[in-house]
């Protein structure tokens, strides 16, 4: 075994941790989200357009991080399901302006209280200050490694 193989230690790299905490959160924040008929890769566009904002399908990729055929098949999906509508973008006619459904509105309540109890189970022992502390340490991260168009960039962690 080489030298760098050795003191090479997974457990304690932040990356690797922060990524396997995400995959457990999403895993289970999604078998709680299904019974209301949503999912978690639906969240930023739901984020983004909470408070009425209409947006393009680029914008919508951009601020999610992700790749617009990605960002195509999402927002189809929560199309057929009428959680998003899109109308003619009046200032170009080849993109659409998506904006959220009554539907989708109506289910905030549901998944903040799912969030909100995930985030619970998550951080059973932490005081106040260990969470406040958590949440900027991880803002910072994002600053670090994102490109400054993140979705949460712009969304206080209040």
């Amino acid at each position: 075994m080489s030298e760098s193989s050795e003191n090479w230690q997974p457990k304690t790299m932040p990356s690797i941790l922060i990524s396997h905490a995400a995959r457990a959160l999403a895993r289970r924040a999604d078998t709680k989200l299904r019974d209301i008929g949503i999912s978690t890769s639906q969240f930023p566009v739901l984020v983004a357009l909470k408070d009425g904002a209409k947006l393009t399908q680029k914008e919508l990729a951009l601020l999610a991080n992700v790749e617009q055929p990605s960002m195509a098949q999402l927002l189809t999906r929560m199309e057929r399901d009428g959680l998003i509508r899109r109308e003619a973008d009046p200032n170009d006619g080849r993109s659409s302006l998506i904006s959220l459904t009554d539907k989708a509105i109506s289910l905030f309540s549901p998944v903040r209280a799912i969030l909100t109890q995930g985030n619970q189970e998550a951080l059973v022992g932490f005081d106040e200050s260990e969470i406040e502390q958590l949440v900027a340490l991880l803002h910072r991260v994002i600053g670090n490694v994102g490109d400054g168009k993140c979705l949460l960039a712009t969304v206080s962690h209040k």
